[in-house]
Parts: C-alpha cells; sequence; structure tokens
C-alpha cells in the first residue's frame, strides 16, 4: 500500500483525452475494469472529536471499514482511498483492518477544496491508461449493502452510460442535493440545496453521493469544474451537468431502503446509525440459530462468533472479536470484550475482557475477569474466586 501526495493543480489547457470517442471504440461494459474511490478526508467538525470522522466507531469497527465491507462484494481491480484531516490516523487504521486481499492506494488532498477537487486527487491513483468503470463512495455512510452497490454497477454497465447515480426519495429532502431532469427524463444536473431554487428544493429525488462513472468521461468533466456556487468549492455533483450538456446519458438507481445512503455527520447521526446497524446484526445471528430474548437491549459488534443455540439474556453487550460456542449462556447483564466462551458455558452479570472461559464452566455473578484470566472447562468462579491481580497486570 503507497501513501501518495499530489498538488491541488489544474491543468485547464491539457487536451481531453477519449472523453467523446464513439462507443466502437471503448470494451465493452462487462469487459470494462472496475475501480473504486472512498472519499475520506473530510475534517468532520460537526463530530466535535479529535477523531477523524471516518474513523468513528459503529458496531466495534470504524464507519470507513464498513463502507469496505460494501465494496468487498465487488471484483475491484483498486480502491483509491482519499485522506486528508489526521491522514497518518486514517491510513494506519486501514492498512490494519482493511478486508483481506483488497489493493488499497492512498492519496492524500492537502487542501480540502471540495469533493470534486477529492475526486480529481483520486483519480491519480488509478493507472492513466485504464477506462474501466470508477465507483464513488463516501466513507461516513456505513449502512451501505453489498447488493444495493453491486446492483447499481450492473445497471450502469448495461444501459452503458456515462454515469449512474445512487439516488433515493425522501419525504423531507432538507439538506441533500436535488436531482433535477431533463430531456428523455435524463439526469440533467445535481443542485445543491444551498445554491437550489424554490422550485427546485420541492424535488424530492436526492443525490447520495454515491455513483458509478466511466473513467474516460470522469477525468476531462472534472477540469470543467469551477468553484462558482455558495460554498466557494468544486462540487463532484457539478460533472452531471458537464456530462449532459456534452450529450452524455447519466441515469439513476433510486434505493429502496434510505436507511442504506444515510450519512453520519455529528453523534447523534452516529447513534441512529448504530442503531440501525445492530438490528441487522441481531436479526443475522437470529436467522442463523441464536436466541435473543430481547434483542433491543443485545448489543453484538460486527466481529462476534456465535454459534447455534447460544442463548443471550437481556442486558449483553459482547464486543471485539468474542467467540462463544454452542449452547452457551450469556446474561443477564453481562459483558464481554475479545473473549472467547466455551460450548455449554454459562456467564451471568459479569464483565471479562480477553478471557478465556471453559466449555461448561460457570462465571458469575458479579465476577469480573481482568485480562488474560483463563476459566478451566467445568470450573464455577464467583466474585470470592477471582484471584488479585499480580504486579504488572499479568496473571
Amino acid at each position: 500500500m503507497v501513501i501518495r501526495t499530489y498538488p491541488q493543480q489544474r491543468d485547464e489547457g491539457r487536451e481531453e483525452r477519449d472523453g467523446d470517442l464513439p462507443p466502437g471504440h471503448r470494451p465493452g461494459p462487462s469487459a470494462r475494469s472496475l475501480s473504486a474511490v472512498v472519499l475520506a478526508a473530510g475534517h468532520g467538525t460537526r463530530m466535535r472529536s479529535s477523531r477523524p470522522k471516518p474513523l468513528h466507531r459503529l458496531c466495534g469497527r470504524p464507519m470507513v471499514l464498513h463502507v469496505l465491507d460494501a465494496l468487498s462484494g465487488l471484483d475491484v481491480a483498486r480502491v483509491v482511498v482519499v485522506v486528508g484531516h489526521r491522514a497518518e490516523w486514517v491510513t494506519k487504521t486501514l492498512v490494519e483492518h482493511a478486508p483481506a486481499g483488497m489493493a488499497i492506494e492512498f492519496v492524500e488532498q492537502l487542501e480540502q477544496r471540495g469533493t470534486g477537487d477529492a475526486m480529481s486527487v483520486a483519480l491519480t491513483g488509478l493507472p492513466d491508461d485504464d477506462d474501466g468503470d470508477v465507483v464513488v463512495l463516501p466513507g461516513d455512510t456505513p449502512l451501505l449493502r453489498p447488493g444495493t452497490l453491486a446492483h447499481l454497477v450492473r445497471v450502469h454497465r448495461h444501459s452503458d452510460q456515462a454515469a449512474t447515480l445512487l439516488t433515493a426519495v425522501l419525504d423531507d429532502p432538507t439538506g441533500y442535493g436535488r436531482v433535477v431532469r431533463g430531456r428523455d427524463d435524463a439526469v440533467a444536473r445535481v443542485v445543491e440545496e444551498g445554491d437550489a431554487t424554490d422550485e427546485e428544493r420541492r424535488v424530492q429525488e436526492v443525490n447520495t453521493s454515491m455513483y458509478c462513472f466511466r473513467r474516460s468521461v470522469l477525468a476531462p468533466s472534472l477540469r470543467r469544474l469551477s468553484p462558482a456556487n455558495v460554498q466557494g468549492e468544486y462540487y463532484l455533483t457539478d460533472v452531471v451537468g458537464v456530462l449532459y450538456e456534452a450529450g452524455h446519458r447519466v441515469g439513476t438507481v433510486v434505493v429502496e431502503d434510505t436507511m442504506e445512503v444515510a450519512g453520519v455527520n455529528d453523534r447523534a447521526q452516529l447513534a441512529v446509525a448504530e442503531a440501525e446497524l445492530r438490528d441487522r446484526i441481531n436479526e443475522r445471528w437470529m436467522r442463523r440459530g441464536v436466541t435473543m430474548w430481547d434483542p433491543q437491549t443485545t448489543y453484538v459488534d460486527v466481529d462476534v462468533q456465535l454459534a447455534t443455540d447460544v442463548v443471550l439474556l437481556p442486558g449483553v453487550i459482547l464486543q471485539g472479536a468474542c467467540v462463544v460456542g454452542e449452547h452457551a449462556e450469556i446474561g443477564p447483564d453481562a459483558r464481554l470484550v475479545d473473549s472467547t466462551v466455551g460450548e455449554g458455558a454459562v456467564v451471568a452479570q459479569s464483565v471479562c475482557r480477553r478471557s478465556t472461559i471453559g466449555a461448561d464452566a460457570r462465571v458469575g455473578p458479579f465476577a469480573v475477569l481482568s485480562e488474560g484470566s483463563e476459566v478451566p472447562a467445568g470450573a464455577s468462579v464467583g466474585p470470592a474466586a477471582v484471584p488479585p491481580d499480580p504486579p504488572g497486570g499479568a496473571r
């Protein structure tokens, strides 16, 4: 994995490459390569945190990793992540925890001048001679499902469009860019709310900032962007208008579940996204044979592994990489962090950190297992049976 820093310069006089080639000069849609760009350079000031916004956690995993998980279901040749605010922290996290086998290159946007500028920087991380398709995703949309993203790519390639937008229809579209249609119902432009007229603000179809572009027309379109807008930035959404005016077809895929495209900009939205993701995780495990007495009070991180016939009672919190064996019972009111529980074991009203609990063991109530604790198979551990930590914290 490589980190590159590129100056924020635009070559306005450079010749257009192949954006106007006739279709016969391009490879067929199914033959084109597929790359991806994740825009994760934002400061996230509304989070009011020293932690970069893409690294705020949902169900135990930084939100940008959830975005990469959505990409892992596609045959993506390369993923370019645009970093900016606290770039080293974001890069280190992704290098250590990105999905296995995913080829990632990092490019840094030194000065945040809008999503259009970030996309120009991102293209420097892709091969110059690549005439494939490019999926573009924001780094703060952790609820996107892999199937939805795959459908976007399929529609884009089947229709052989220059660009395909993932859009949503909202009862209250406040705050979102509106999708404005032109001739033949094609997308003519996307208008940010601050730049929209009263009529355009009444449009309910909104842009989700998720796209699939044909690379050959994207690069020249980016060079035609202007910061003449309320924010004084280069908007990636303005590429839509450039393509439309050049005679290219721009289409949409309307997402069915609008929660999938919900962005996270502050702690309140983070909590909403966490609740949605937790519901998905709990439903998946229950359909795989796990009993939850009260899913609303059961918190299971995304990396937890549960065997069949596990029973989770109310007030259970399983964090990190916990592994729970068959027929084990956890709860009520138990918190386990990076711990392993053997088959048939019971853990009630206890806290266990990086501990190993043997098969058929009994822990609690009111036990506290510190890091490195091991409970033998069949043993019983209560508050009086846990020895104090030796000096240095090792057991």
